[in-house]
């Protein structure tokens, strides 16, 4: 993943969900790996309930989807302004 995105996506929560935040690598294949290949990339991820993740019954609570788009928006702002 692309260490100025990564960043981006690492700074962006702490004017959100101060200290709430962490690192996490993902096993799993995503698009991004495809990406990657031909353009910067890097992933948000947002809590799962009940922690269920790749599995039909994920959800994500509205709040968290909320909180991972605020935060998204703030890292590509970051990005966009250099």
């Amino acid at each position: 993943m692309d260490p100025s995105f990564q960043a981006a996506l690492e700074a962006a929560p702490e004017v959100h969900a101060p200290g709430l935040h962490q690192h996490m690598p993902s096993g799993a294949g995503h698009d991004a790996q495809m990406l990657a290949k031909v353009m910067p990339s890097a992933m948000l991820f947002a809590p799962s309930i009940g922690g269920i993740s790749q599995h039909w019954s994920e959800n994500t609570s509205d709040e968290d989807i909320m909180l991972g788009g605020a935060v998204m928006a703030d890292a590509a702002r970051a990005l966009l302004a250099g």
